[in-house]
């Protein structure tokens, strides 16, 4: 099983970004799709998540800033991020596992290497 993040890079604040996490070597599809983030010195927090049958949960913070999506194969699951704020420099994650939960990410159990997001003023 493999994910790997793309999309990150420098935006200016007000912009807007869309990652991408794509999924290879699952044997099934029923599994749920997370993005997390963590800034330097600060703790992992989740972002939003996709369940398997399009049940969409976003992190009270961001909810009104953010979409998440999966494409038409599936094994591509967006995060289109609107309105970004100055001090968003931190590095995004997928993770993969059959529970949803923007509460607990030991559910997940693969995770991507992230993808770094860099906001300019």
């Amino acid at each position: 099983v493999q994910l790997v993040e793309s999309g990150g890079g420098l935006v200016q604040a007000g912009g807007s970004l869309r990652l991408s996490c794509a999924a290879s070597g699952f044997t099934r599809d029923d599994y749920a799709i997370a993005w997390f983030r963590q800034a330097p010195g600060k703790e992992r927090e989740a972002v939003s998540c996709l369940s398997s049958d399009g049940h969409t949960q976003y992190a009270d913070y961001v909810k009104e800033r953010l979409n998440i999506s999966r494409a038409n194969s599936k094994n591509t699951v967006y995060l289109q991020l609107n309105s970004m704020k100055n001090d968003e420099k931190t590095v995004y994650y997928c993770a993969a596992g059959h529970i949803p939960s923007i509460r607990y990410s030991e559910v997940y159990d693969y995770w991507g290497q992230g993808t770094q997001v860099t906001v300019s003023s």
